[in-house]
């Protein structure tokens, strides 16, 4: 059976190295991993190199993304990997392929795979990000599918509402906590030394833009870097960067600053890598922003989460997640709140065992 799986970032790439580790070593499979977005953007950090270490027998490439990410260049990037899936499309067939969550340019891919019948494995269709525009993409990317994995029995609900059928959809949980129960952190010394990190207690930091109120991210990211500075005089700030969102460049302005007035208390890391973040959320006294991480994989590490803004507004989420308004003084009173809290030990709502080798069963079944 041969098997496409769409990748556009870094983020993507994460949530399905379960699945693709087991569709590599599994005879019944040809696997072909399709590499675009940011993956070939050196402003984030080139990351189809990390793909390509991971040796996958075929890496097609696809280079689409404008330099600019203002509205227009969005939209110029959406309509360039339109065109330059038109011509993938045209020349390469699978039995399935598969796309993952609602960035802009997985949608992109998906539309151009509609007029030549593409047959289409979703995951995680069916969520809400109401402070995002990302959750129109998802929703598209949900319609063009025929096959759903889904990580919790309400969003099953809603891809069935969506889809007019409650047929071949699946609840099998988020795929990125696949086997998290047997994950063993980098040795602390070695992970800290990789990175050039001081040995101390530090939050984990991730903000996108609120890419639906996108006239208000200038002020919002004025606020993140107020905060980050205030909590850095009792806390280190470690910051993963922004993706490649509408004026994703104005948070990346401000913590580039940020870092440049006290990088002895702020570090900025373009892409650790899975089992780098995952370490990284291990050692973190908490987690601060507005990323879907925080949400579906945190409490699988114990973490609370200080969460900002709109952004994942709608997505289910556990006892351990703080909503805050894009205030800075809100997010410094609610962090120094968090920190003096016991540990989190209540589970997360988002895992389920065996999630990859429940999705390859299912399309093994579907032949």
């Amino acid at each position: 059976m041969k098997i496409g799986v769409l990748t556009s970032s870094r983020a993507d790439y994460g949530i399905y190295l379960p699945l693709l580790q087991q569709l590599k070593t599994d005879d019944f499979f040809q696997l072909e991993i399709i590499a675009f977005g940011t993956h070939l953007s050196k402003t984030h950090g080139y990351t189809l190199t990390a793909i390509e270490n991971d040796a996958f027998e075929v890496i097609h490439n696809i280079e689409s993304l404008e330099a600019d990410d203002s509205t227009k260049g969005i939209t110029k990037s959406y309509g360039n990997t339109v065109l330059k899936f038109a011509d993938f499309w045209q020349n390469h067939s699978f039995d399935l392929v598969f796309c993952l969550g609602d960035r802009f340019e997985m949608s992109a891919a998906v539309q151009a795979s509609i007029p030549f019948g593409v047959k289409l494995a979703h995951i995680h269709g069916g969520e809400t990000t109401l402070g995002a525009i990302d959750n129109i993409y998802r929703h598209q990317i949900t319609l063009a599918s025929q096959l759903h994995f889904v990580s919790t029995a309400d969003y099953k609900k809603k891809v069935a509402a969506l889809t007019g059928t409650s047929e071949n959809i699946y609840n099998v949980g988020a795929l990125s906590l696949d086997n998290i129960n047997n994950f063993q952190p980098i040795e602390k010394s070695k992970f800290l030394k990789t990175f050039r990190l001081k040995d101390a207690p530090y939050a984990l930091v991730t903000f996108h833009p609120e890419t639906v109120a996108v006239h208000s991210n200038k002020t919002y990211a004025l606020h993140m870097k107020s905060a980050l500075a205030e909590l850095s005089n009792t806390i280190h700030i470690i910051v993963t960067m922004p993706n490649a969102d509408t004026l994703g460049s104005v948070y990346r302005e401000q913590l580039e600053q940020l870092h440049s007035e006290i990088p002895e208390k702020v570090t900025l890391i373009e892409n650790f890598g899975k089992a780098n973040y995952f370490t990284a959320m291990h050692y973190a006294e908490v987690l601060i922003g507005n990323t879907s991480s925080g949400i579906i994989e945190a409490a699988s590490f114990g973490k609370y989460v200080i969460n900002v803004g709109s952004r994942q507004q709608g997505r289910a989420q556990g006892s351990n997640v703080f909503d805050v308004a894009f205030d800075s003084k809100k997010i410094v009173e609610k962090t120094h709140e968090v920190l003096k809290m016991p540990n989190f030990v209540d589970g997360n709502i988002y895992y389920k065992a065996a999630t990859a080798e429940a999705i390859i069963n299912t399309i093994k079944q579907h032949g």
